[in-house]
């Protein structure tokens, strides 16, 4: 993990220690990455509920509220389980373009063991913005956060 990376995942470590409730957490792991991210316009969370994902605490501009799972890159994290770093949003099929100003995301699925319970999702309106640095650091973000929240089940 890069330095970077590495003094994001303490800084939100400290930020979180003591505090386990899944709201203030992700409220403020998304206002760390806002603030620390160079060049990102939006930095947030959706929760899956049923067959949707619902809009968490964020920062940035207003965001969709509802995704089915499946749909855009988050819905797609969701259905396969896996991490997505989309170098070019406009080339990905389905994109659900909430902010036309987007360019390029990263989006990581948080699992409470076998269950998704919803994504951490990153957007930059750079193309190519991130890369494997990137969504290592943004994995290990994302575990620091589970570590430390009751994170809501579906």
């Amino acid at each position: 993990m890069t330095p970077f990376y590495q003094t994001l995942c303490d800084q939100l470590a400290a930020l979180l220690s003591g505090e386990r409730d899944w709201l203030a957490n992700t409220a403020n792991a998304s206002a760390l990455l806002f603030m620390e991210m160079p060049d990102i316009n939006w930095a947030g969370f959706y929760f899956l509920h049923g067959d949707a994902l619902k809009l968490g605490p964020f920062q940035g501009k207003p965001a969709c509220t509802h995704i089915d799972v499946g749909a855009g890159v988050c819905g797609t994290a969701v259905a396969t389980g896996q991490s997505q770093l989309v170098e070019d949003v406009h080339a990905f099929p389905g994109h659900i373009a909430c902010d036309a100003v987007s360019a390029s995301e990263v989006v990581v699925p948080l699992y409470n063991g076998e269950q998704c319970l919803g994504v951490l999702d990153i957007d930059s309106p750079t193309v190519a913005r991130f890369g494997d640095e990137d969504l290592k650091g943004i994995e290990a973000y994302a575990r620091v956060l589970l570590e430390h929240s009751d994170l809501p089940v579906s």
